[in-house]
């Protein structure tokens, strides 16, 4: 993987852009002081393809799958995508406000979309991420946490936990005791 940096317009220099039309500008003063982890795949349970390019960027054809009449409509994005090899695809400008986390609250603080950034792993809850994935997302990590001082591994977590009983990613395989160990460990 080629050496991540944020560029001064808020994207990464080093991985694809593929920019989506599904975000707004965060609140004015906002800080962004939390880092959400997710996890998509799609068709569900299946990796590779360019449905999730084309769900965040309102071009997925409701007619390639059943499911996808379900959630072809959906105005939805994540500031990043990590997929199975590591590679890193940016959606919205860091400055901006993905629409990721829907209802949610993290630290008594509800509509976290204004004070996040989130990243979607490929994946499930269910099948263990990728060690390619788990560099990236900790290279990553600790971009944002360099740029974005409010951000330490304390206010880095998982979609399940800022929105319990709706959101279930990035599930029981994702190993957060090795990743924030890691991440502390890089940052020491």
């Amino acid at each position: 993987m080629k050496t991540l940096t944020i560029q001064t317009d808020h994207w990464l220099s080093g991985v694809k852009h593929v920019p989506s039309p599904f975000y707004d500008l965060r609140p004015q003063g906002e800080v962004v002081s939390l880092l959400v982890v997710h996890n998509i795949s799609l068709p569900p349970g299946q990796f590779g393809g360019p449905y999730i390019e084309q769900l965040f960027t309102g071009k997925l054809n409701p007619d390639e799958h059943p499911y996808f009449e379900l959630i072809s409509e959906f105005r939805v994005s994540a500031h990043c995508l990590i997929r199975r090899n590591g590679d890193i695809i940016q959606f919205v400008p860091l400055d901006c406000r993905a629409w990721h986390a829907g209802v949610s609250q993290f630290a008594e603080r509800e509509r976290c979309n204004d004070f996040s950034i989130g990243i979607e792993l490929e994946g499930t809850d269910t099948l263990p991420y990728t060690q390619a994935q788990y560099a990236s997302l900790t290279e990553l990590s600790r971009v944002l946490m360099d740029y974005y001082p409010h951000i330490d591994t304390s206010r880095i977590t998982g979609h399940e936990f800022i929105a319990p009983g709706r959101k279930t990613d990035p599930g029981l395989a994702f190993d957060w005791y090795a990743f924030k160990t890691t991440l502390a460990d890089d940052k020491s």
